[in-house]
């Protein structure tokens, strides 16, 4: 990208509060002050409920940015629930001929890989209001860098293992209770030999225990390659025991290599991840 570029910005999840608007004004102050043109779809703010729109329309849109050449990329603000509805309208050969990258986190986990299943090409586990919360600074120059310098620093969060050495695979997933909305459906991409990122938001022990025990009823955690815990915040507030990387031990083998980053997730200092692109992490 280059100083200039025009980026989309929509909700393809739940619309944002009213309230929000000053934010969304800093937002855009910030945008144009790296360099960039936000262009603001119709669908932002809550109209019915937490609705914007039909999910028919969130996902017309979302095409409609995908069309417009004078956009080079298009970064989702919301997250919460509704994602899931756009998924049968969209028109995923125009994605797969597109050269715009996707953005968004937490529940655009549906529709990031919904965008590999249907097109192999891969989008960001990223929230682009970070550029305005506590870690704005940083968020600020490695996002700068990321789109004017092709820097790779804000793909590149710190991580340890806690089980093998080293994974190598295309990344899926995000967030875990999210991802499990594709269980069953055209949209669940196929996990044999991927690596599976996992974060949460809300949720102690006995709720990621339950996602756990779907991932591993669905086959998915005997299948992958490789696990990525990312930050599961209510856990960590709570200080939970047993905490999640005790729970995803006791559901996977034993050669299954196991790695934790504390930079990827609902933090605002989080990093940002490609779904759908190869990585190879070793300890």
């Amino acid at each position: 990208m280059k100083p200039g570029d025009k980026i989309g910005i929509l909700c393809c999840s739940n619309g944002q509060k009213k309230s929000y608007k000053e934010k969304l004004d800093l937002l855009t102050e910030t945008l144009t002050g790296i360099g960039l043109v936000p262009v603001y779809g119709k669908y932002i703010y809550e109209k019915e409920d937490v609705f914007s729109a039909s999910g028919e329309e969130r996902a017309r849109e979302l095409m409609d940015f995908y069309g417009n050449d004078e956009i080079k990329a298009v970064f989702d603000i919301s997250g919460g629930d509704l994602a899931n509805g756009v998924l049968p309208y969209l028109d995923y050969d125009v994605i797969a001929e597109s050269d715009k990258i996707f953005w968004g986190y937490s529940d655009l986990t549906t529709v990031i890989n919904a965008i590999y299943q249907k097109t192999g090409k891969a989008s960001v586990l990223y929230q682009i209001r970070n550029l305005i919360y506590a870690h704005k600074n940083m968020q600020i120059d490695l996002f700068g860098k990321a789109m004017f310098e092709d820097s790779e620093e804000l793909f590149c969060p710190d991580y340890e293992f806690v089980r093998g050495d080293e994974m190598q695979g295309i990344v899926v997933g995000g967030n875990i209770r999210c991802f499990l909305k594709l269980a069953g459906t055209e949209y669940m991409p196929d996990v044999k030999g991927k690596i599976l990122l996992l974060e949460g938001y809300t949720g102690t022990v006995a709720k990621m225990e339950t996602y756990l025990c779907q991932l591993k009823q669905l086959g998915i955690l005997d299948n992958v390659a490789g696990i990525i815990l990312g930050t599961f915040t209510e856990m960590e507030k709570e200080n939970c025991l047993p905490d999640i990387k005790t729970l995803v031990k006791r559901k996977t083998r034993e050669d299954m290599p196991i790695a934790i980053t504390k930079e990827v997730g609902h933090g605002t200092d989080s990093k940002a991840m490609y779904i759908g692109k190869m990585i190879h992490w070793i300890k």
